[in-house]
């Protein structure tokens, strides 16, 4: 059981599913419910600092170094295409949807991403990206439980 949470965790830590992948991973092997949301959310959550320091720290010395930096304006043109319309526009609430939608490409990554380029303050991108988070995680979370028990009923 311990195994699966802490899978569950590295899921919801890992940039190539997040939540949406730690969720439904951990329900499916028999975490409990609230265990799961609570794990997967926090792990989820985590992310921001550590990608701010990243971004504030490492990425402004990696810069120099050119195949870094072009896969980093790459990446950055990414989540700036992606969330560009909605941050620009609506600010905080633009980052929440972006970051609550539950589909590839939009989550704390590319949300932390799109705060940094857009120059939103810190404790507003924390908060915007903690609520979305919350949101996508709701909506993975109940669909996996819809569909674990529609699957019980047959």
């Amino acid at each position: 059981m311990i195994s699966e949470i802490l899978i569950a965790a590295l899921w919801s830590i890992s940039p190539f599913g997040e939540a949406k992948v730690g969720i439904p991973y951990a329900l499916l092997n028999g975490v409990n419910y609230y265990v799961a949301f609570i794990v997967c959310f926090l792990s989820n959550v985590l992310v921001f600092p550590v990608m701010q320091f990243f971004l504030d720290v490492v990425n402004r010395r990696f810069l120099k170094w050119r195949p870094y930096k072009k896969s980093a304006i790459f990446v950055a043109r990414r989540a700036k295409g992606g969330a560009g319309s909605n941050v620009k526009r609506y600010g905080f609430w633009g980052l929440i949807l972006f970051v609550m939608l539950p589909i590839p490409g939009t989550g704390v990554y590319a949300g932390t991403i799109a705060a940094f380029l857009f120059g939103l303050e810190r404790k507003r991108a924390f908060l915007a990206n903690t609520v979305g988070i919350f949101f996508s995680c709701a909506i993975v979370f109940g669909l996996t439980v819809l569909g674990l028990e529609g699957f019980a009923r047959n």
